[in-house]
């Protein structure tokens, strides 16, 4: 070929060439008017309980977490207090309790009400105080009614003449803490004290000032602990075994501490609600009213 016929081919264009296709991609988006399907969820992540078979078999170790629940307002104290509770128990458990049992066996049941009936006739004025101080001069004046027909018909108040026809003169305990309750005075921390037992500070402040009206109104033989020890001890025995059933309803209870702080304080609401006239029962129905139901056998003791 001659130099001529090159210079001609190279200064003609190249031919274009056909255009190539772009690779096709799959496209993930519905067609027009049509509602995509759902998303599939991811598989759950199966949860193994720690201390379980499955926990052992799967190789994982066991996570503990560790917490306890705040203590409810009305017991600020509780862990101290149910170090007091465990104590007592332990006590009640082995000595109190029965003793108790033994004396309610021992002693006929005419004579444990007679002394009951002496020593609520000895408080009686205290009673008579409260109302007062309660603005309720009618069940004043029935107190002292009471304390007067007990202490002459009723022998010094071993028997319960008063509560009886014509009279119908029921016992109706009182004391100072509830009078701060009708004025007003809330309960206040809740406490569970050794020789004491369930209690508030409220209650605690009332049954001192009740504990000195008679040492310093009358003196002699309130004043003289040759009476009040064993006074108290036997009021002390006579309510644990008039009230056993319950004691053995708490200490079946799951959870025996939370059961007796809660009846203290039902039972002790359900007295105030008696005095602002809510309430018409007598003590004893209305200490039972608010106890636990005891379990069917009773709990070893």
């Amino acid at each position: 070929m001659s130099l001529p016929v090159i210079a001609i081919f190279a200064v003609l264009p190249a031919p274009a060439l056909p255009p190539q296709a772009a690779p096709a991609v799959e496209s993930t988006a519905a067609p027009a008017g049509l509602i995509p399907p759902p998303a599939v969820p991811a598989p759950p992540v199966p949860v193994v309980i720690a201390g379980t078979p499955q926990a052992a078999e799967s190789g994982q170790q066991d996570i503990v977490v560790e917490g306890s629940a705040a203590p409810p307002k009305s017991d600020p104290m509780q862990q101290v207090n149910q170090v007091s509770f465990a104590a007592t128990q332990a006590v009640d458990k082995a000595f109190f309790g029965p003793v108790a049992l033994g004396y309610q066996k021992a002693v006929p049941r005419p004579v444990r009400t007679g002394i009951r009936n002496f020593l609520r006739n000895v408080g009686e004025p205290v009673v008579f105080v409260n109302y007062l101080l309660q603005f309720k001069p009618g069940k004043a004046a029935e107190t002292v009614g009471r304390f007067l027909i007990n202490s002459t018909a009723g022998v010094a108040g071993f028997l319960d003449v008063a509560v009886a026809k014509p009279f119908r003169l029921p016992y109706r305990p009182n004391g100072f803490a509830n009078t701060l309750a009708i004025y007003g005075v809330g309960p206040g921390p809740y406490l569970f004290l050794p020789l004491i037992g369930p209690t508030t500070v409220r209650d605690l402040f009332g049954r001192g000032v009740d504990a000195a009206v008679l040492p310093l109104s009358i003196g002699f033989p309130f004043d003289d602990l040759r009476y009040n020890i064993p006074a108290n001890a036997l009021r002390s025995i006579d309510y644990r075994a008039e009230f056993d059933g319950d004691y053995v309803a708490v200490r079946a209870d799951p959870n025996p501490y939370k059961a007796r702080r809660e009846l203290y304080l039902a039972y002790r609401q359900a007295q105030i609600d008696r005095i602002r006239g809510k309430v018409k029962m007598p003590d004893d129905q209305l200490l039972r009213s608010t106890a636990p139901v005891p379990p069917a056998q009773p709990a070893p003791r």
